[in-house]
């Protein structure tokens, strides 16, 4: 299984918004075939690894190790379920079940009623973990949260006012900056609220790097914003949640909701039934600190440029950044982790809209 979930690895992040999956053949003991999920829309690790088998053994003599519960249903390939039965495996080895509900047990069901032997629970919580992506949009009906902010040494988000010539206002350098557009391009999302998108004029694409763009997300209650603004332009679908009106206009949705319900909540459902699985949250601190108060985050990826100070403007949110970093280029990198990370101390801003 160690085998199946290294494989699997190595269709990050060409699978994406598919889980990665991973699959092993032994025959006595020994590997004779390992497979895994190459690319959205291309064959399952089970079929990979099955194609793989050599012609002179028989998969009744074969054991099946497999990352993920195998699929029953029909999607962009056909099910794996009916593949392993119809040649004949009589061992399968399950690392997790899989939390879709177009599955969730019904694989490993369907092979125990055709006389297979099913073993599950192996690796587990590694398996879990590698697709932690994919099991928080199934398992808590929402995105799978990553903020991301940059501060100077000084602890600041943004010069206060901000200045004219945009350049004045940035805090990392290119290595991060390409980082970023990385991050991008394996989400289905990006959110900012407004007045990011007044300041800063965002793109919000994955320009520096090879990758699709995400659906911009834009929260503007009121709709303040002038439609000449690149968030409004056809490089990526844009989704504007307002309290005003429905509306599509080409490639950009307006969606109303009411703000003065749990706003947070709302959206985060409605991006769930358009299948975005991975939100990553570029705002401003208000719209940062409304997802920690909220408690309502995966990971966070927080850029310090150690050489830059702005000595009075914006402050970051309130965060207990991790003593250890990685240096991306020339800025810090403190990557952290929901479960790993320390509650915040002080006050959050919940009046973010």
């Amino acid at each position: 299984m160690k085998l199946a979930l290294d494989a699997a690895s190595k269709g990050w992040p060409r699978v994406v918004p598919n889980p990665m999956v991973g699959c092993v053949i032994t025959k006595n003991g020994n590997v004779i075939s390992i497979g895994h999920h190459e690319i959205f829309g291309g064959p399952h690790a089970e079929v990979v690894a099955v194609n793989k088998m050599p012609g002179n053994i028989l998969p009744s003599d074969c054991t099946l190790y497999v990352t993920l519960e195998p699929c029953t249903h029909f999607g962009k390939t056909p099910p794996c379920v009916d593949l392993l039965i119809e040649k004949g495996f009589k061992k399968v080895v399950v690392a997790t079940t899989d939390p879709n509900p177009l599955v969730a047990g019904k694989g490993i069901e369907k092979l125990r009623n055709a006389g297979i032997e099913v073993v599950t629970g192996i690796l587990e919580k590694e398996a879990i973990d590698l697709n932690r992506r994919f099991f928080t949009f199934h398992s808590q009906g929402r995105p799978y949260i990553i903020l991301k902010w940059a501060i100077t040494s000084d602890g600041f988000v943004s010069r206060d006012p901000a200045p004219a010539d945009r350049s004045q206002n940035l805090i990392t350098r290119n290595d991060a900056q390409q980082f970023v557009h990385e991050l991008r391009a394996t989400s289905q999302g990006i959110m900012v609220g407004k007045n990011t998108v007044k300041i800063d004029d965002p793109a919000l694409t994955t320009r520096l790097v090879e990758g699709k763009n995400p659906t911009r997300i834009v929260l503007d209650k009121n709709l303040e914003l002038s439609t000449s603004l690149q968030v409004f332009n056809t490089d990526a679908a844009t989704v504007i949640y307002n309290r005003l009106k429905d509306e599509e206009v080409k490639n950009v949705v307006f969606k109303k909701l009411d703000f003065e319900q749990d706003i947070l909540n709302s959206v985060l459902s409605d991006l769930h039934l358009k299948g975005i699985q991975t939100l990553l949250v570029e705002g401003g601190p208000k719209l940062l600190e409304s997802f920690l108060a909220a408690d309502v985050w995966d990971e966070a990826f927080v850029f310090q440029n150690p050489d830059l100070r702005f000595e009075k403007g914006l402050k970051g949110p309130v965060f207990p950044l991790k003593n250890s970093f990685e240096l991306i280029g020339q800025d810090k990198l403190f990557h952290h982790f929901k479960q790993e990370t320390l509650p915040a101390k002080g006050p959050l801003s919940r009046e973010i809209f």
